[in-house]
């Protein structure tokens, strides 16, 4: 668009109405997304442009987007809980400082559980994970009861994890690193097959778990389970900013986990709360909140929800040194995404995806991009629109979705249907839209799910909130 007339776009869109809209809409132009592109073109002129691109872009943001405030998530049934799972069989290695967990490490053997004594940890360097479990007796590293140790790293990985069968439960590790130079709490790498991280809390880090392939060697068949991940400002690096960074590994699961405030201050300030690339197969992402900003709220930049494909992979970090595909045969699965300034799932080169029964919040929506991303889009409840764009293909099922020109009026039907969604408050105002669906499924908040459910991720938020 020339810049007189994207400075007038609200005035066009109040005067011509219908057209305006229609054309917004085949171009796949969300006002969230309109409004930073005002702000570039009109930066760097004279005052009185400069002045109506802020107003410009103002206007849209609020309409799409309304009131934008810091908020305190409720205490969920998703991501780091206060009670732990019962302890492990195995013989029990106690540690009480950085150094006996060093030797520890360096002598582990299959079956050990090296037990963090309750305190404070402050690592200088990293911890490597190098001896091998066994799947009937993996390596276990936990604390007896969640919130009691707490664990500093000052560098810019934390756990090195480069061999198999290795599990973490129940700590809170944090990035202490000088000038936000800690990218990783944990980075799983190589041969590190069978890694389980389960009941954390990683906060401050770039991409507090980062999974990748190393010399032919893939991290295959993971999980991550119930953990939190946050930061408590805005990450002031150029590098990527991706709480859960996969790539080129396959067959992982991410489930149950609390993503949130992955804000990028550097660089293209794009950031994903979770994304698997690189030629990476079969992963399921269900049962996650993925909150692009709750204590982090109306900061500059892009927050993409979840992705397969994310922003692409250089061809030398693929799984098949070509990336033919980003992604191949990912399920999407009864997760909630909200208040994402960018859309709440992206397909960047993701072929044969399933996504089901998500419920997507103040976000752009859905975009399937490229002709080899292709996916089937059912029971989905989303507060945007479900777009392919160059060359994408979605097999639409049962969905609500916005259209994108009620956006440019300010119409939200899909939010509209729940008390606050701005602050969590999912009671739907007069009960959840209906359809048929399979029995069996599991929703966000662990309930079996009928043949008749509502669309999006849950029945009813209150069985997510956890009894303080």
């Amino acid at each position: 668009m020339k810049l007189a007339r994207l400075l007038a776009l609200p005035l066009l869109l109040a005067a011509a109405g219908g057209g305006a809209l229609v054309y917004l809409q085949s171009e796949g132009a969300t006002p969230r997304a309109l409004a930073p592109y005002l702000l570039k073109r009109t930066g760097g002129h004279n005052p009185f442009i400069e002045g109506a691109g802020r107003a410009a872009a103002a206007t849209l943001l609020r309409l799409d987007r309304g009131n934008i405030a810091p908020f305190t998530p409720p205490p969920l049934v998703l991501g780091a809980q206060p009670a732990s799972s019962p302890a492990p069989a195995g013989a029990i290695r106690e540690v009480a400082s950085s150094e006996e967990a060093r030797r520890a490490f360096a002598t582990a053997a299959p079956g050990d559980v090296i037990t963090f004594l309750p305190g404070d940890y402050a690592v200088r360097g990293n911890l490597y994970a190098s001896r091998a479990g066994s799947a009937a007796a993996p390596i276990v590293v936990r604390a007896e009861s969640p919130g009691t140790v707490r664990i500093a790293f000052d560098a810019a990985e934390g756990f090195v994890v480069t061999a198999p069968h290795w599990q973490f439960e129940n700590l809170d590790i944090r990035g202490a690193c000088r000038r936000d130079s800690c990218q990783h709490a944990f980075h799983v790498v190589g041969a590190a097959q069978h890694f389980v991280a389960r009941n954390n809390t990683l906060r401050d880090f770039h991409a507090h778990i980062k999974i990748n392939g190393l010399r032919g060697q893939f991290p295959d068949f993971g999980l991550i389970e119930a953990n939190t991940l946050t930061n408590a400002a805005p990450r002031r690096t150029g590098g990527p900013v991706t709480p859960i960074d996969l790539v080129a590994a396959s067959d992982w699961v991410i489930r149950a986990n609390l993503v949130q405030d992955f804000v990028k201050a550097g660089g293209d300030r794009i950031s994903y709360g979770v994304f698997a690339k690189g030629g990476a197969e079969r992963t399921l992402i269900e049962r996650n909140v993925v909150l692009c900003e709750a204590r982090l709220a109306d900061q500059p930049g892009q927050r993409v929800g979840i992705s397969f494909g994310g922003g692409g992979t250089g061809k030398r970090y693929c799984r098949d040194g070509r990336c033919i595909t980003e992604h191949d045969g990912g399920t999407l699965r009864a997760n909630l995404v909200a208040g994402c300034s960018d859309v709440g799932i992206y397909l960047n080169s993701a072929a044969n995806t399933r996504i089901v029964d998500n419920t997507l919040l103040d976000t752009a929506g859905v975009q399937v991009r490229f002709p080899t991303s292709s996916a089937t889009v059912d029971g989905n409840l989303v507060d945007g629109p479900i777009r392919s764009d160059d060359g994408g293909s979605v097999h639409p099922g049962d969905n609500l979705a916005s259209a994108i020109a009620w956006l440019y009026v300010g119409r939200h039907p899909q939010r509209d249907l729940f008390f606050a969604p701005g602050r969590l408050d999912l009671r739907w105002h007069a009960g959840a839209p209906r359809r048929a669906a399979a029995p069996g499924s599991t929703d966000l908040c662990g309930g079996l799910r009928g043949a008749e459910a509502s669309h999006g991720a849950f029945d009813d938020f209150r069985a997510c909130l956890r009894a303080e």
